[in-house]
């Protein structure tokens, strides 16, 4: 470990650090975030109770965070395997890869039934 990584406080500026790189550098994650501020400001628009606000930044969370463990992973194999095809290298990326899509998934079934019965009594 290098110098100064025992200060208080350190881990949460590479926590941002690491936060801040894959927003801008990873374009699922702009998508995540984009889908997840609609999210958030339909539940606003719709008037979600305070536990389906829970239950939508849950599920909101575990996307981001699991896109966030995809992003590691995928550096972490191209570091050692390099831009070269390897069947565990792929094995691996489409795993974690496959994670982050069961969450988003399972985001969308709940998202659909918190708000399609306040959508269907908008329009109906």
């Amino acid at each position: 470990m290098g110098k100064g990584v025992n200060k208080p406080g350190i881990g949460f500026k590479f926590a941002w650090q690491g936060i801040t790189w894959v927003i801008i550098n990873e374009r699922n994650m702009k998508i995540h975030l984009a889908l997840a501020m609609l999210a958030a400001a339909a539940g606003l628009w719709t008037g979600v109770s305070t536990w389906e606000l829970v239950v939508l930044s849950l599920v909101i969370t575990l996307v981001l965070a699991l896109e966030m463990v995809n992003s590691a992973v995928e550096q972490v194999v191209n570091l050692y395997i390099g831009t070269e095809f390897h069947p565990v290298a792929k094995k691996v990326k489409d795993i974690a890869a496959g994670a982050v899509l069961l969450a988003a998934i399972n985001a969308v079934i709940i998202g659909t039934i918190i708000f399609w019965p306040k959508f269907k009594q908008m329009l109906w």
